[in-house]
């Protein structure tokens, strides 16, 4: 039985002293947190096999513009995100640790980094497309609905993990745009894009998948803890979730995203089909790093240390690359239909 973490008494407002400075306030964008942006590309490989794009100058162009705007995007729901929780993360034995409670930020000054970073994301969104621009305005507002009360929905049970992994199909769409030939897209938002978004069974499973990702991590977190009382205080979600509710929903998640891969894999391209054991050996070995004691997966930008699963990613992503440019005209045989 893991021992019981202890926490030292939070610090008042009145003993931290220090006002945040340049670095503070860079701090709070979590730079380090820009490799999520990771989960674009399966969107971009799988647009440029739709629509056969033309690599040029142009198109790197827009690449670079994309992400850097996914990134800024991103940076404003962080710096937000941070600010609000200073409150909570006092509790955590890590997160006391940052800048927001460690030092004092300026509410002015946090509120207009925001509105920068977010300004400069939705503009060079506009650069690539409307469709584009109005899913890095969902990425702002789920940031919004995600921290901001009254909706805070990271303190609800269930829906916190739900409106965080949401994020993920949301990556997958703006890789996907980004590939899509803007003579396909509509001129103005009236016009609706929905006939070229990415098929509803690879957004389902891409949205599970995080959702399993982001669960594992409140498990891992509850468990460090290891203090349903001291867990509450730091997120309110904890007062009503248990270790069984968390390996339950986890399940929940993991066969759900399973489900909709398998569509997505059958329905359009069947040599993917190939990849699926190694998805699954991806969702176990995921989980049993999520199992271990104080694990990396409550700070997925620590996962860099996990060499062996690193490189098996890496693997993987390579697998996948290579079948999505080959035929097997074999596995066509699960297609059939038998009586």
């Amino acid at each position: 039985m893991n021992p019981t973490v202890t926490f030292p008494e939070p610090p008042s407002a009145e003993a931290t002293v220090r006002k945040a400075g340049f670095k503070e306030y860079v701090a709070i964008t979590r730079p380090d947190h820009w490799f999520k942006n990771i989960f674009m590309l399966p969107g971009m490989l799988f647009a440029f096999l739709v629509y056969d794009t033309t690599l040029d100058l142009n198109l790197l162009l827009r690449i670079v513009v994309g992400v850097v705007s996914t990134c800024l995007i991103a940076s404003a729901n962080y710096t937000i995100n941070e600010y609000l929780d200073a409150e909570f993360d006092r509790f955590h034995p890590e997160k006391k640790k940052r800048s927001a409670v460690v030092t004092v930020l300026s509410a002015r000054f946090v509120y207009l980094e925001y509105a920068t970073l977010a300004a400069i994301g939705l503009a060079l969104a506009y650069y690539i497309s409307l469709p584009f621009l109005a899913l890095e305005a969902f990425l702002l507002f789920m940031g919004i609905m995600y921290n901001v009360r009254p909706f805070r929905t990271k303190e609800r049970v269930y829906l916190d993990v739900l409106s965080e992994s949401v994020n993920n199909p949301i990556r997958l769409a703006l890789g996907w745009f980004i590939f899509v030939p803007a003579a396909l897209l509509p001129d103005n938002l009236l016009n609706p894009a929905w006939a070229f978004i990415p098929p509803s069974s690879i957004i389902l499973a891409y949205w599970m998948g995080g959702a399993f990702l982001m669960a594992t991590k409140r498990f891992a977190e509850y468990r460090y803890i290891n203090n349903p009382e001291l867990a509450g205080l730091y997120r309110k979600s904890f007062q009503k979730y248990t270790e069984n509710s968390l390996l339950i929903s986890m399940f929940f998640y993991a066969l759900t995203s399973a489900f909709f891969l398998g569509i997505f894999l059958i329905k359009n391209k069947i040599e993917l089909l190939i990849s699926f054991p190694f998805f699954a050996l991806l969702f176990a070995w995921y989980l049993q790093i999520g199992l271990r004691k104080d694990s990396v997966v409550q700070g997925p930008e620590k996962l860099h240390k996990e060499k062996a699963f690193m490189l098996y990613v890496v693997l993987f992503t390579f697998l996948l690359m290579a079948l999505v440019y080959v035929d097997i005209p074999a596995l066509n045989w699960f297609l059939k239909q038998s009586f």
